[in-house]
Parts: C-alpha cells; sequence; structure tokens
C-alpha cells in the first residue's frame, strides 16, 4: 500500500508536523485517520505503511505509538448496543 493511500488526507503526516502534540491528540487523529478510510480499507495493512513511513523515523513521537497500538485493534470491531445488547441476543 502506498503512503497517500494509507493516509489519504494527510492528517497522520501532519500529526507527525505538530510541535507539541500530546499522545490524546494523538489518538483523537488516529480516530479521524480512521474514520476517514473507505469502508473496504484494510486498515492493519494502512497503519503498517505509516509506521514505515514516519514512525521508524521517529520513534519517540507520540504518534508513533499510537500507530503502534492501532496494530492491536481487531481486525472487525464487534458493533456493540442496541436490543441485542440490552435484552440478549435471543430475547
Amino acid at each position: 500500500m502506498l503512503v497517500h493511500e494509507a493516509d489519504p488526507k494527510g492528517l497522520v503526516r501532519e500529526s507527525y508536523r505538530i510541535e507539541g502534540i500530546t499522545p490524546d491528540q494523538c489518538r483523537s487523529v488516529f480516530i479521524d485517520w480512521a474514520l476517514s478510510l473507505p469502508v473496504d480499507a484494510q486498515i492493519p495493512e494502512a497503519v503498517r505503511t505509516l509506521i514505515a513511513e514516519y514512525a521508524i523515523a521517529e520513534p519517540d513521537h507520540p504518534m508513533s505509538a499510537v500507530l503502534k497500538d492501532g496494530l492491536n485493534m481487531p481486525a472487525s470491531p464487534k458493533r456493540r448496543g442496541g436490543r441485542a445488547a440490552r435484552v440478549g441476543a435471543t430475547g
């Protein structure tokens, strides 16, 4: 995957340019980044691409830690909530 495919809006790239960005701000950027990807995007592959492009060069940057944590996300998050969560799947 190419960097412009992994970060189409440049959100992660820009986070590395913000002086003094905090870990909480990086997590917020990460969520915005993930929500901006196409529905069929391969998120783990995109995260690995961004780590190779940015995190290896700046391992102490807070976004580098957030990206590495992003690799531990489930491949397909499960929806929680709604009626089934309140009353049980069969009720």
